[in-house]
């Protein structure tokens, strides 16, 4: 009998323990390679919060507060950029579009964006998928307002529903009571800010800060909705704008013409550069995870070493017997390393397909639910480098069990079984 079917019904033989432990490892494995899918996935879908964009272009600062509130509607800009310095660039034959970004309201903790019809036909996240309308249509009327999916769900807000948009971020201070707005439509959920924005047009912006101010007001030059709809409403500011080129190979020579604007202090940054410069910041928080990860695999791989040394001086007969019908010291530790490795590679196979499986049927849902897109169903070669990996430490942990096994000796396993 060889030394692989003697290992196999070892084990067999000691089924329960052996079940408990390749679980163990499964779940390590498990844990590591999803870390590290997880982290793959999430560097890219963080990346592609906004895709197919070239520039983002607002007030000169530093590019990732630039980013920070156009795309991620954190913090406030230092100040907004006129609606002249926008068209100049618009109107440039290098541009394909623009997406004009007018932020500083909110309602109920919300942001609120003013922007154009260009906004819902260009922008584009997660490797170039397009925004869709879970309900509704984007805004036609002036007074119409476009919600995101978690605005929704948050304030219970079907097509139809009205709301009061407020001046600033206070919360209610300064609340456009008169103005009130109307649900056209709601976005489909995207896992990206999107999600938590209020979408209104520019002029609908311009229209209820018209008039906004109390000398204004006791002066009597309140206007209603219907007087509003009448006027002829241009922005004069907007907070940023995103562009689209016609030719990628114009993206360094616009973003130097914008910087050197001489109408106002403009800054362009590409957006990939930004993201990356951001995400850097949070590399320390990625590392720890990744190596709390290795730590619980470390852990598996002891507690199968602890469980064969414990279970060494239960099997000193078997391993006598074994030394007795002719097997040396060297087929006694052999044999310790093989059901090491096959446990290993049990373990190993088992959280790798447990990976893969779980990838598969909550790919669509991690997507819809927490902007997370995984890309990867099937396991790729640096996923099996880490299963050969796992395998081969499993081996050498079952070295120390093996080791001493082979140095108990033949009289030792005899007087043991009398």
């Amino acid at each position: 009998m060889n030394l692989g079917t003697l290992s196999i019904r070892s084990l067999l033989s000691r089924r329960w323990t052996v079940i408990l432990t390749i679980f163990s490892i499964a779940v390590s494995v498990l844990l590591v390679l999803g870390v590290d899918r997880l982290r793959h996935d999430a560097r890219s879908s963080f990346a592609n919060t906004v895709s197919g964009t070239d520039l983002i272009v607002g007030a000169r600062t530093g590019s990732v507060q630039l980013l920070l509130y156009s795309v991620f509607r954190i913090g406030n800009a230092t100040s907004n950029i006129s609606w002249k310095s926008h068209a100049d660039f618009a109107a440039d034959r290098r541009v394909a579009w623009t997406i004009p970004l007018a932020l500083g309201d909110s309602h109920r903790g919300y942001r609120v964006l003013g922007t154009t019809s260009s906004y819902f036909e260009h922008y584009r996240y997660a490797d170039g998928r397009r925004l869709g309308m879970a309900d509704g249509k984007p805004f036609d009327d002036l007074f119409d307002v476009v919600v995101g999916a978690e605005v929704a769900d948050a304030l219970g807000y079907t097509v139809g529903s009205d709301l009061v948009i407020e001046h600033g971020l206070g919360g209610g201070i300064n609340k456009h009571d008169n103005l009130p707005f109307a649900v056209s439509g709601i976005l489909a959920r995207t896992g990206t800010p999107v999600d938590r924005t209020i979408h209104v047009s520019l002029a609908a912006l311009e229209a209820i800060h018209i008039d906004f101010g109390p000398a204004k007001r006791a002066a009597g030059r309140e206007l209603d909705a219907d007087g509003l709809r009448t006027l002829e409403l241009k922005p004069r500011s907007i907070t940023a704008y995103m562009v689209g080129l016609k030719s990628k190979t114009s993206i360094f020579s616009l973003q130097r013409d914008i910087n050197n604007y001489r109408g106002e202090a403009l800054m362009a940054i590409l957006p990939g550069v930004a993201m990356h410069e951001l995400w850097s910041t949070v590399s320390v928080a990625e590392t720890a995870l990744r190596a709390v990860s290795v730590c619980v695999l470390v852990s598996a791989f002891l507690g199968m070493m602890t469980m064969l040394l414990a279970g060494l001086n239960e099997r000193r007969r078997e391993m006598a017997i074994l030394r007795a019908v002719g097997a040396g010291p060297r087929h006694i530790a052999l044999l310790l390393v093989i059901e090491a490795s096959a446990l290993s590679a049990a373990g190993a196979g088992l959280g790798l397909a447990a990976v893969t499986v779980i990838y598969a049927l909550l790919a669509d849902w991690i997507g819809a639910t927490y902007g997370l897109f995984l890309s990867r169903i099937a396991p790729t070669p640096t996923e099996w480098l880490l299963v050969a990996g796992a395998i081969i430490g499993g081996a050498l942990a079952g070295l120390v069990p093996a080791l001493r096994a082979a140095r108990q000796s033949l009289a030792d396993g005899l007087i043991v079984g009398k």
